[in-house]
């Protein structure tokens, strides 16, 4: 008799609700969507109108195709980036504002395309201007400022931010690298560690002090699982390698474990912390009679 498949990673099982809520998160539809990957075809189909217009012709279809196709790619990127921005608590702007990049170089593929087709310049001008007008109101514009909670200053900002952010890299280095394999198991349960991972991030963002003791498993220890799921997925796609699946397993299961362990202690000492807070403010209440 047929029995229906369940356990703590299944997605009926018993596991923790709030990790299998950020594994569905992980598989969602990639942030930069389907409307920015559509940028990618004007490059391409320019590139392909332009094979028979002669030599000058071809030349400045290719170069207005490279820049429509580097604007994408931009756009693209500055999508991610701004997606991940949202979703944290303490986060600095884009170094480099992507978005604002493509549709500078959106206006002048588009400009490119046009003269390529019709030699003249305001022409020329005028569908580049409306080409990234047109970009900036489809995909927005970059963050601007650092995001920053009240209460906490700049430089322990500063700080969690840089950590963060590299933490952030390594389990996005991490998925590309596991994602590569094509197993859905093994992403789901690398999804699965990276969201005890990530709750420990969230802790350190709502309260930087507790940095100090998140820094050697945001650093050292997300470093050594990136680097253990990169060789891992170049041995696995190799050679189907079952003990070596069985040790990353184990490798993840041990993460998991200590990352929910020392999340775990850093809300009870925060939560400890605020009893004694207030303790000392009833007691003081009560000294002055009210």
């Amino acid at each position: 008799m047929a029995k229906k498949f369940g356990g703590k990673f299944s997605p009926d099982g018993q596991g923790d609700a709030s990790v299998r809520e950020a594994v569905v998160d992980a598989r969602k539809v990639d942030a930069a969507g389907a409307k920015a990957t559509v940028l990618f075809v004007p490059g391409v189909v320019l590139a392909f109108l332009s094979l028979n217009e002669g030599a000058v012709g071809l030349i400045t279809g290719l170069v207005g195709a490279a820049v429509l196709t580097l604007a994408a790619w931009l756009t693209r990127d500055g999508l991610r980036a701004a997606a991940a921005y949202d979703q944290r608590k303490v986060a600095r702007k884009p170094a480099v504002p992507r978005k604002l990049l493509g549709t500078v170089l959106v206006g002048v593929g588009i400009a490119i395309a046009s003269y390529s087709n019709d030699p003249s310049s305001i022409a020329a001008i005028l569908y580049g201007v409306a080409a990234g007008v047109l970009h900036t109101m489809a995909f927005g514009i970059d963050p601007l400022r650092d995001k920053r909670m009240e209460g906490i200053d700049t430089f322990q900002q500063d700080r969690v931010a840089k950590v963060v952010d590299k933490a952030e890299a390594h389990l996005a280095a991490m998925t590309d690298h596991i994602t590569s394999i094509g197993d859905r198991h093994l992403e789901t349960r690398t999804a699965q560690f990276q969201a005890i991972a990530r709750k420990m991030i969230r802790t350190v963002e709502e309260d930087p002090r507790d940095l100090t003791r998140a820094r050697k498993f945001l650093s050292v220890y997300l470093e050594g699982a990136r680097d253990a799921a990169a060789k891992f997925a170049d041995l696995y796609k190799r050679q189907r390698d079952d003990s070596a699946r069985a040790d990353f397993e184990a490798l993840l299961d041990d993460l998991e474990q200590n990352f929910a362990a020392r999340t775990e202690k850093m809300l009870l000492d925060e939560r400890g912390d605020m009893d004694i807070e207030i303790k000392v403010l009833r007691d003081r209440l009560q000294r002055e009679g009210l």
